[in-house]
């Protein structure tokens, strides 16, 4: 009688060897494909338990499989079957997590996979397995299908059958996720979920756009949560301010600034926010706007945009009003008024400042505004669209400066001496006669009336009587301004 044969296990170093010789042999047909894919999974079923207990090992196992002759034959063919598997294995399977890493890791390098995983209606099948199928104590498995939820939506866009898929329900599972980890920014599975949370949002927003007059867009299911249940998800407000703050990739500080603007333009959450996380908000766009360079027009016209709202809205537009000076100098830097250090900024640029400017609690108080006003009636001239850096209020009081004679010397501030006797302070500043004792004066011969100097086409004007030389009319003294010499 025959024994049967007993089957050697593999050490560590045996299983590794033994996948790449599986993934290395050629395959000429897709029957021969077919097997050899069969056997990779199988052997990672296998040993499971022996040689794949961390991430690390299970994402390990993706590579050699991009990393390997067959893939790298027959990429189209290997992607098709990976996707037909991931909406057919169990939840609770090696081969399932395996999958799942070797489609993320090939998707960040060739965005077809998510898009053929789109076309193949895996969309619904990721939401299950984040949603309901992954037990939550799976942190390592749902990190990994956060993530691949993320860079689906990143890279195209979704459907509205997809979008109809989606229920409040979900973004309250993801919302209670970040408030049971205590909204730790650090933490890489809270940061796949903020992600996820923020690329939705900006799916809903892409869904507007184009859309048919009579056809409504789909719900924002991110907006509509947070606008009936805010009050239970606070931890998430605090962390999208403080991912802001460290944030340095430009697409995911644009997610985060979108989702902001609805919120401070919705009116059930323009008070969703702690005042305190607000003003650390008012700080991170003061940075970054003076910071930002030239070239980063986007970034800073989507900064502007928020910042309206922002301070409009919410409970910063209550006193003591934060940073006011700040902000009222950082806007006329933006829009070159007062400042010869930047270039001139560009059209968008100037029209969302000037709508920040329009905020009431930045505008002009009401002295100033008085002052603006006495300028422009005594003056004809208004100070608000010139750069000067003279106040209102001295520009209204200055006079009109008395002509000098040419070679005159440099004279003395101050009133001037009493007038010598028998003379009066005339209206121009200088010195008149004083009239004589009264006598009576025969009133004067009529004589023939003579033509105006303006009549008879002369432009000539009396001048001004001459002025004293030891003295200055105190109406010739300039507010503010150095005489002449």
């Amino acid at each position: 009688m025959e024994t049967p044969e007993v089957e050697t296990k593999l050490e560590e170093q045996q299983f590794w060897d033994e996948l790449d010789v599986i993934l290395n042999t050629p395959c000429p047909t897709q029957h021969q494909i077919d097997v050899q894919l069969r056997s990779y999974l199988q052997l990672i079923s296998t040993y499971r338990d022996d040689y794949l207990q961390s991430e690390y090992d299970m994402v390990k196992c993706g590579f050699r499989l991009i990393d390997s002759k067959i893939f790298d034959e027959h990429k189209t063919y290997v992607r098709r079957r990976f996707v037909g598997r991931f909406l057919k294995e169990p939840s609770n399977s090696a081969r399932l997590h395996v999958i799942t890493a070797t489609l993320l890791y090939d998707g960040i390098d060739n965005p077809k996979t998510f898009e053929l995983m789109l076309e193949q209606n895996a969309f619904a099948r990721l939401i299950d397995l984040i949603w309901k199928d992954v037990p939550r104590l799976n942190f390592g498995f749902h990190k990994l299908l956060l993530e691949v939820f993320y860079e689906m939506c990143r890279i195209q866009k979704l459907r509205n059958q997809d979008l109809e898929i989606l229920q409040d329900e979900f973004i309250k599972h993801l919302l209670e996720q970040v408030e049971e980890g205590q909204g730790d920014p650090d933490d890489p599975y809270n940061y796949a979920i903020i992600k996820v949370l923020l690329v939705l949002n900006e799916q809903y927003m892409l869904s507007e756009l184009g859309i048919r007059d009579d056809t409504p867009p789909p719900t924002n299911r991110v907006v509509k949560v947070l606008s009936f249940n805010g009050p239970d998800f606070k931890t998430f407000g605090e962390n999208i301010i403080l991912l802001l703050n460290r944030e340095t990739e430009t697409p995911t500080q644009l997610l985060i600034l979108k989702l902001l603007f609805l919120l401070f333009t919705t009116s059930r959450t323009y008070e969703y926010f702690y005042t305190n996380d607000l003003c650390v908000l008012v700080d991170v766009i003061i940075r970054s706007l003076a910071d930002l360079p030239e070239e980063e027009n986007t970034l800073r016209h989507m900064y502007l945009r928020v910042f309206h709202p922002l301070l409009s809205h919410t409970q910063l537009r209550h006193p003591p009003h934060y940073k006011r000076a700040e902000i009222i100098k950082l806007l006329n830097q933006l829009s070159n008024v007062r400042s010869q250090h930047f270039s001139p900024a560009d059209p968008t640029t100037l029209r969302l400042v000037s709508r920040c400017n329009k905020v009431d609690w930045l505008s002009d108080s009401p002295t100033e505004e008085n002052a603006h006003e006495l300028a422009r009636q005594y003056l004809g001239m208004s100070l608000h669209d010139v750069g000067s850096s003279m106040s209102v209020v001295e520009v209204a009081a200055v006079k009109e400066k008395a002509p000098t004679k040419p070679g005159s010397k440099k004279k003395e501030r101050g009133a001037p001496p009493p007038p010598p006797p028998g003379r009066v302070r005339g209206v121009w500043g200088g010195l008149e006669k004083a009239p004589a004792p009264e006598v009576h004066i025969e009133p004067p011969k009529c004589e023939p009336k003579k033509s105006s100097p303006l009549a008879n086409g002369s432009l000539r004007r009396r001048g001004p009587p001459p002025p004293i030389p030891s003295a200055r009319s105190v109406h010739a003294v300039k507010v503010g301004v150095a005489t002449d010499s």
